[in-house]
C-alpha cells in the first residue's frame, strides 16, 4: 500500500493517478462473490446523507463517505445516476474519507457502491440509493447519454425530476418526448422505473445515423399541478456498427465492422463458478489502467484464488465490474480453455488493439457461457436483452403486448471477474 498522504482522484470506480485510472475492484466491482459474501458495511461507513430518508439531497452540496472508527478503511466507491453518468470523486490515501469533486445534477437518482474492508482484511459493501432536489416544481428530463459518437448499441435515456406512477400522466410524458433519426428507424420507450425511461429501435440503430431527442413537455399538465418546464434537447450520432461477439465455447472473440469480419481473437471467458453473463452488453467506459485485486470482492488473500493484478486496455461491459481487457498471465489458455474470474481476457497487443477500435456503445456480446444472461437495466446497458414484445410492453402508450412465458432475467450475479 502507497502511504503517501497524496489525495487519490476518482472517476466511478476508479481511482485516477497521474492520469491512468485504477480501480480497486477486482473486475466484479462491489459486491459479492461466490467465495465469500461482503458483510453489511453500514455500521462501518458514514454517508453525509444519513438520516435523509425521504428526503431529497441538496444537489450543491457535495457527497462525503467516512469510515467510523475501528480500523476499517474504504476501498472503492462507483456513483452513478441511472444514466450511467459517474460522479468524480477523491479518496485519501488510508481510506478513510471521500468527497465527491463533480455537480451533481439536481431531480436525479444517484445509486453509490461503497467497498470496504476490516482490520483482518474480510470485505464490506454498503449500497446507498438516494435522490437530488429538483431545480424547482417543474417537470424536467434529462437525456442521455453526452452529446457526441456513439456505437449503434446505445439507447437514449431520459431522467424525470419527479416520479410519474399513473398511466394516462406516463402516457402524456411519453408523448411529449420525442426521438427522429436520420436515416428514420421506428423505436420506443420503456419505463424502467417511475422516473427512468429508455429509448431504442427494434434492432440497433443504423451505423452513420444522426439521432435528436427532444422534449415538448414546456406547459404540458403531465399530471394534476405538474405541468412540464423547459429540457435541453440532445443530438448524438453512431458510428460504424461494431460488435464484438465472444464465443466462450469456442474461446475466441469476432470482432465485426458494418457486418465484416476484422479480426478473430483468441480469449478466455470466466471458469467453473466464475462464468461470464451470456448476452449483449454494450461499451460502457475505457480505462487505460485498472488494479484488480481480489480482496475487494470477497477472495481472501492468500488463497488459491487470491490476485492483486495490474490490468491494462480494458473496457468496461457492466457496472459491476465485468471488462474486455488484457490478460498477459492467462495467454497460454487463450483460444483454448477458460481460466478467468468473469471477464473476456486477450493477450496485450490484442487488448490494445481492441481499446483502440471500439467506443462508448459499441456492441459487446457473449455466447455459448455457462453464465445467467445480463439483465436489462441493473447492471448497465442490457437494454436488447428484452425481445420487441417486452420491451414495447413497457411503454404506457403502446400498452401490455403478447409475453413469451418465459419472464426476464433473473438478477445477475455480481461477482469477482478477471
Amino acid at each position: 500500500m502507497n502511504h503517501n498522504p497524496r489525495i487519490r482522484t476518482v472517476l466511478g470506480s476508479g481511482l485516477l493517478i497521474g492520469g491512468l485510472v485504477t480501480a480497486t475492484a477486482a473486475c466484479g466491482g462491489p459486491g459479492p462473490s461466490l467465495t465469500a459474501k461482503p458483510y453489511d458495511a453500514t455500521g462501518q461507513i458514514a454517508f453525509s446523507g444519513d438520516g435523509s430518508e425521504g428526503r431529497a439531497l441538496d444537489p450543491d452540496k457535495p457527497l462525503e463517505i467516512t469510515a467510523r472508527g475501528g480500523g476499517g478503511r474504504i476501498t472503492d466507491v462507483t456513483a452513478t445516476d441511472t444514466a450511467g453518468h459517474r460522479i468524480r470523486g477523491e479518496l485519501n490515501d488510508d481510506g478513510t474519507r471521500w468527497r465527491s469533486t463533480s455537480q451533481l445534477t439536481a431531480g436525479v437518482r444517484y445509486t453509490l457502491r461503497v467497498s470496504t474492508e476490516n482490520r483482518g482484511g474480510a470485505p464490506g459493501l454498503r449500497v446507498i440509493h438516494f435522490e437530488t432536489a429538483p431545480a424547482d416544481r417543474r417537470l424536467r428530463v434529462t437525456f442521455g447519454p453526452d452529446a457526441g459518437t456513439y456505437g449503434v448499441g446505445q439507447p437514449i435515456t431520459a431522467e424525470l425530476s419527479r416520479p410519474v406512477r399513473d398511466r394516462a400522466a406516463r402516457g402524456r410524458v411519453e408523448s411529449s418526448l420525442q426521438v427522429v433519426s436520420r436515416p428514420r428507424v421506428a423505436g420506443a420507450w420503456h419505463w424502467v422505473d417511475e422516473k427512468t425511461l429508455h429509448y431504442r429501435p427494434r434492432d440497433f440503430w443504423p451505423a452513420h445515423a444522426t439521432i435528436e431527442v427532444r422534449s415538448a413537455l414546456g406547459g404540458v399538465e403531465a399530471a394534476k399541478g405538474l405541468r412540464g418546464g423547459s429540457s435541453k434537447p440532445l443530438r448524438i450520432r453512431t458510428g460504424p456498427r461494431v460488435e464484438a461477439v465472444t464465443n466462450a465455447r469456442t474461446h475466441t472473440l469476432t470482432f465485426k465492422r458494418d457486418g465484416k469480419v476484422v479480426r478473430t481473437i483468441p480469449v478466455t471467458t470466466g471458469k467453473p463458478g466464475f462464468e461470464t453473463r451470456n448476452g449483449t452488453k454494450i461499451v460502457l467506459a475505457k480505462e487505460a489502467f485498472v488494479r484488480m485485486r481480489g480482496t475487494s470482492v470477497g477472495i481472501a488473500a492468500g488463497s488459491a484464488e487470491s490476485y492483486d493484478l495490474p490490468v491494462h486496455w480494458a473496457v468496461r461491459v457492466t457496472w459491476s465490474g465485468e471488462y474486455v481487457h488484457a490478460a498477459p498471465w492467462s495467454v497460454g489458455s487463450q483460444g483454448s480453455a477458460n481460466v478467468s474470474h468473469g471477464c473476456t481476457g486477450m493477450s496485450m497487443a490484442n487488448a490494445k488493439w481492441f481499446f483502440d477500435h471500439v467506443r462508448l456503445g459499441d456492441i459487446v456480446k457473449v455466447v455459448g457461457s455457462e453464465g445467467e444472461t445480463m439483465t436489462p437495466f441493473d447492471n448497465g446497458f442490457g437494454d436488447w436483452n428484452l425481445d420487441w414484445a417486452k420491451w414495447s410492453a413497457g411503454s404506457a402508450l403502446h400498452g401490455p403486448a403478447e409475453r413469451e412465458d418465459t419472464g426476464p432475467a433473473e438478477p445477475a450475479r455480481l461477482r469477482p471477474q478477471f
